[in-house]
């Protein structure tokens, strides 16, 4: 055996090797968008259409109203949408950076209204939201993996810029609607202390 014939023959089997992990990440990839789409898409439809037990549209405005997010519907259409749309698009892997974005700011949302109980999910924290923002925001930053619908359409709706791009606008927007809120819940409070104290 030749010099040449061992060196090709080691990159033949580091070849193999590569592609066994590279489908063993895709087969990864999947599974993770699956579960975490359809639990998405799930609570989504909840707040959307009231499927599941869900308080449907009517139901998660007042919800929202009570958190403090003002106006009630539009907060309740928006937040049904990111996880109903973004949950969807994750399990199929189309629009990959737009959906994690679009999850991963309705889940710090979510994060800001139980940060006050603490982190484990038993105490009312903040533990379930922030695991779904993470790994949705987690699938956005790795990409969809090639079982998915961005591969199958050349990676239209996922492109590099759109990474960056689409977790800045989501930041921002996400950034304006919480401190809304909690300028809101301040001004709420020191009404209360003033009747209180009149």
């Amino acid at each position: 055996m030749t010099c040449r014939t061992r060196r090709s023959s080691r990159i033949r089997r580091a070849c193999r090797t590569c592609r066994a992990y590279s489908a063993r990440r895709d087969a990864g990839l999947l599974a993770l968008r699956l579960g975490m789409g359809g639990v998405l898409a799930a609570h989504g439809a909840q707040k959307l259409f009231g499927w599941f037990g869900g308080g449907g549209i009517g139901g998660t405005a007042q919800a929202m109203e009570a958190m403090g997010y003002r106006p009630g519907r539009p907060s309740a259409v928006a937040s049904g949408l990111a996880e109903a749309g973004g949950g969807t698009l994750l399990a199929l892997g189309l629009s990959t950076p737009a959906a994690a974005a679009a999850v991963g700011g309705n889940m710090a949302a979510a994060v800001s209204v139980q940060a006050p109980n603490g982190f484990f999910s038993q105490e009312g924290g903040f533990e379930y939201p922030a695991l779904l923002g993470w790994a949705a925001s987690g699938v956005g930053l790795a990409g969809p993996g090639r079982l998915s619908l961005d591969h199958l359409t050349g990676h239209r709706f996922d492109r590099p810029w759109l990474v960056p791009a689409a977790f800045a606008v989501t930041g921002a927007a996400t950034t304006v609607v919480i401190c809304r809120r909690a300028r809101a819940a301040d001004a709420e409070r020191e009404r209360a202390m003033a009747t209180g104290e009149s």
